[in-house]
C-alpha cells in the first residue's frame, strides 16, 4: 500500500502546483488588463463580482445540485446497504456521516457535495446501487467520502472563482479596446493593442484548461484516498470498470456540476488527446491502472 500513499503524495503537489500556477496566470492577466487602462478599479470590482457570483454557489452547493438533479433522501430501509456501507466508512474515516440521497436514474453515477464534513452530502442514482456488490459500493463511496475530507469542493470553487474572474475581465478587456488605454500607446502601440486582445481571448480557455487538469487530478486523488480507506483498490477499480460498461448520459445534468460525479455524467468517452484537455475526468482506464499498479509497473 506504500506506492498508493506516495501516489496521493504526488496528486497533492501536482494539485498544488496547478492551482498556483493558476492563480498567477489570472492575477497576472489582470494586473496587465488594470495596468494598459491605468485603473486599478478593474481589478478591484472584477474579483469582487467573481467572488460575490460563486459565494452563494460554493455555500449553497449541495442544496444547488440536489436540486439540479431530483435528488430525493434515501431512505435507510430502502437502500439499507447504501446506509451501512457509508456510516462503517465514515467511522473509519473519522468524519460525520453525510447525509444521503438518490437520484431516480438508470445511469449509474454518484456524487458528493457540500462546504465541509458537518454538511456533506453523497448522492447515488438507482443505476449504480442497482449493478454494484457491496466491495464495489465501498469503493465508490470511499471515493466520495475522500472528496469530502480533501475539501475538494472548496477547491474547485476556488479555481471556479478565478476562471469566473478571468472571463469578467476579458469582457472588461474586449469592451473597453475600442476606447482605447490610458498608457502611451505611440510607441508600437497597434501591435500591442492586437496582441493584449489575442492574449485576453485566449486566456479565459487557458484557464479552464487548468481548472479541468486541477480536476481530473483530484479525482486521481480521490481514487487513491479511497483505495487506502477500503485498502481494498481492486473494489473501487471493478467499479470502474462496471461503470465504463454500463456507461450513459444520465437524464439531468449540467456542465457546471459535471465534475462532482465520479464518472462523466454525460457518458462522454474523449480518447483523443486535444478532446481529453476538456474533460473533467481522466480516462477510466489510466484510473484503474493508477489504482492496480499506482508504481507503473
Amino acid at each position: 500500500m506504500a506506492t498508493l500513499y506516495q501516489e496521493r503524495s504526488s496528486n497533492v503537489w501536482r494539485t498544488a502546483f496547478l492551482m498556483a500556477v493558476f492563480l498567477a496566470f489570472v492575477v497576472g492577466v489582470g494586473y496587465a488588463v488594470a495596468w494598459y487602462y491605468d485603473s486599478p478599479g478593474i481589478l478591484y470590482v472584477a474579483i469582487a463580482f467573481a467572488v460575490g457570483m460563486n459565494f452563494y454557489s460554493y455555500w449553497f452547493s449541495d442544496k444547488q445540485v440536489l436540486a439540479m438533479t431530483n435528488a430525493r433522501p434515501a431512505s435507510r430501509e430502502e437502500f439499507f446497504d447504501f446506509y451501512t456501507v457509508t456510516e462503517n466508512l465514515a467511522i473509519t474515516a473519522g468524519m460525520p456521516a453525510p447525509k444521503l440521497y438518490v437520484i431516480e436514474d438508470p445511469a449509474p453515477n454518484a456524487f458528493a457535495t457540500g462546504r465541509n464534513e458537518k454538511h456533506a452530502v453523497v448522492a447515488a442514482t438507482t443505476g449504480l446501487l442497482a449493478i454494484m456488490n457491496r466491495a464495489e459500493l465501498e469503493g465508490v463511496i470511499a471515493h466520495e467520502l475522500s472528496h469530502i475530507k480533501n475539501r475538494d469542493i472548496l477547491l474547485m470553487t476556488v479555481a471556479v472563482v478565478l476562471a469566473g474572474f478571468l472571463a469578467i475581465i476579458a469582457d472588461i478587456f474586449l469592451r473597453m479596446s475600442a476606447f482605447g488605454g490610458n498608457r502611451d500607446n505611440d510607441r508600437g502601440g497597434g501591435l500591442l493593442m492586437i496582441l493584449a486582445i489575442v492574449g485576453i481571448i485566449l486566456a479565459p480557455i487557458a484557464a479552464q484548461l487548468i481548472q479541468l487538469a486541477i480536476s481530473r487530478r483530484r479525482e486521481y486523488l480521490a481514487d487513491a484516498s479511497g483505495a487506502l480507506l477500503t485498502r481494498y483498490p481492486e473494489g473501487l477499480a471493478s467499479a470502474l470498470a462496471k461503470l465504463d460498461v454500463h456507461n450513459a448520459p444520465m437524464r439531468k445534468v449540467s456542465h457546471a456540476t459535471a465534475h462532482l460525479f465520479i464518472d462523466d455524467p454525460f457518458g462522454e468517452r474523449k480518447t483523443d488527446w486535444l478532446n481529453s484537455l476538456f474533460s473533467t475526468h481522466p480516462p477510466t482506464a489510466d484510473r484503474i491502472q493508477q489504482l492496480l499498479h499506482p508504481d507503473g509497473k
